[in-house]
């Protein structure tokens, strides 16, 4: 699980909509060119870093890089930096991509070879801090063939290997004399993509200006602004005052613009849940007893319905209902004299308060939550709410996430995670045992050998048969043996003035708002006729 919200972002959210005039107000479209092709966005947080040997945009979307290959509106692969999908050996153990010729970095030096070859052994380079190395793993070696060619040889068959490959490629001659820790890339970057970095307020904004030379051709949209607002509360009343052109809401604030005449609303269906996280670290929550005893007892439809305002649907595990990897019949409705049983069973008695323990221990716990995330927070609430009818106490704080990751080993976090696409994307290192406390991967330290073979044989044969077999499996495991508690699946929504054309949304993964939503491809989009 990944970061959303860094101090910085956190602080962006005390500005108001007066103080906030630095980014450019967003223009009715009458005044031709110039601030007409500009547009202005408000997201909850920022990237740590812009450098993709980190990490930043390995899903795809960046509009700074391009991949090899890229994801169309329905998410099907297409080809990019490449001419072409893959050619795949017939033992699925080497992909050979042809790149596209012409293209060049936004410095004007050209794309070569070598400048794949380069980012990905650095990304597979143990000194480098990418905490999404293991997504690569399947690869033995990459090399340059010719001038045109680049070929991956793998270790093992790994069936979505070319969905990896949407990860954007950087320029060796850049950061090739960088630390890729450290050095100055992580914030000068330079790409094939269709804008370029033109400024960075860390904590306000970023604004983005467009790539003339980009070989997809250059965008309507001649800059771009995100503006980093972490305070639901304060994106709304920025776009309602013209600061923003657009924005990503919780469903009660989104609501709000429903009868605004030029504001529209987008809805973006999701892999996108929210989870409590239960620590194997803490005496209360490493019990399994009380860890099914939640699971019973949450109300997931009435946190769809009355939190969300009926836009996402009950989580009852890592994967929605309607993906076509999803466990039939493992739903499974709120139950509280199921939790009262477990807990009676495993010996936790009801005390003062109603409130169980178990040798002294109270069946208690602290939840945090990020600071300024309504959603999460009335989840947070809700959770609790549930909780204390099984006999279980949860304190719910709030914090930053320099406040809450030192303390996620042993406290619960309302977190979120999901991501599109096969289902070894985000369930390895959500779940994976030799990844637990490994960071935001496996945050609670789950550990269930039957789930890793389940992962293992997932991620190592290209059998569809035996991965559906696997990926089932898992998905019960986790009803029998929950590390988290799952509770929604979030469909997201965004809303814009109404001034453009070629507005879409994807299906989004978890990470979202800074290079998805309707601006997933905003260099696409034309003025509104």
């Amino acid at each position: 699980m990944t970061r959303r919200i860094r101090s910085a972002a956190l602080a962006a959210a005390m500005v108001t909509a007066a103080g906030a005039a630095a980014c450019s107000a967003p223009s009715d479209g009458s005044e031709g060119g110039g601030a007409a092709a500009s547009v202005v966005i408000g997201v909850a947080s920022e990237p740590e870093t812009l450098s993709p040997l980190l990490g930043y945009g390995k899903d795809g979307n960046s509009k700074l890089f391009d991949g090899l290959l890229a994801r169309d509106v329905d998410l099907k692969l297409k080809p990019a930096l490449a001419t072409a999908l893959p050619e795949v050996a017939d033992d699925g153990l080497r992909y050979t991509y042809t790149l596209r010729k012409g293209v060049k970095f936004s410095d004007g030096e050209p794309l070569t070879p070598a400048d794949v070859v380069f980012t990905y052994k650095t990304v597979l380079d143990a000194k480098t801090n990418n905490a999404h190395r293991t997504e690569l793993d399947a690869i033995k070696d990459v090399r340059a063939d010719g001038g045109d060619k680049v070929v991956f040889t793998l270790k093992y068959p790994y069936a979505p290997f070319a969905a990896r490959t949407v990860m954007p490629v950087v320029p060796e001659h850049v950061a090739g004399g960088q630390d890729p820790n450290t050095g100055s890339f992580n914030t000068e970057p330079v790409g094939t993509g269709p804008y370029v970095l033109s400024a960075w307020s860390k904590g306000e904004k970023l604004t983005f200006k467009a790539n003339p030379d980009h070989w997809g051709g250059t965008p309507q949209v001649k800059t771009f602004t995100t503006a980093v607002v972490a305070d639901d509360n304060v994106r709304a009343t920025r776009l309602r005052a013209g600061d923003l052109d657009g924005a990503i809401l919780p469903p009660s604030l989104a609501a709000t613009f429903r009868s605004d005449d030029g504001m529209k609303t987008y809805e973006a269906k999701s892999y996108d849940f929210r989870t409590v996280t239960l620590p194997t670290g803490n005496k209360v929550t490493g019990d399994r007893a009380i860890r099914q005893a939640l699971d019973a007892a949450v109300d997931r439809e009435a946190m769809v319905d009355k939190i969300l305002d009926g836009a996402g649907t009950p989580a009852y595990g890592p994967l929605p209902a309607d993906d076509p990897w999803y466990a039939q019949g493992i739903e499974r409705p709120q139950d509280l004299d199921k939790a009262q049983r477990i807990l009676d069973g495993a010996g936790w008695k009801a005390g003062d308060g109603g409130i169980r323990a178990k040798g002294g221990l109270r069946a208690a716990f602290t939840l945090f939550y990020p600071s300024g995330d309504k959603v999460r927070q009335d989840h947070a609430l809700a959770y609790a709410s549930d909780a204390k009818k099984a006999g279980i106490e949860v304190t719910v704080e709030s914090g930053t996430w320099e406040v809450i990751e030192p303390r996620m080993k042993t406290d619960a976090v309302l977190a979120g995670n999901g991501s599109t696409g096969d289902p070894d994307f985000g369930l390895y290192t959500l779940l994976y045992s030799s990844l637990a406390n490994d960071g935001f991967n496996n945050m609670g330290g789950y550990r269930n050998p039957a789930v890793d073979e389940a992962l293992d044989t997932g991620r190592r044969t290209q059998d569809p048969a035996q991965r559906e077999v696997a990926y089932e499996g898992l998905q019960r495991e986790l009803v029998t043996d929950p590390g988290y508690t799952f509770l929604t699946h979030i469909n997201h929504l965004y809303v814009l003035t109404d001034r453009w054309e070629g507005l879409t949304t994807q299906l989004e993964p978890h990470e979202h708002g800074f290079s998805s939503g309707p601006w997933w491809n905003i260099e696409d989009w034309q003025p509104k006729k």
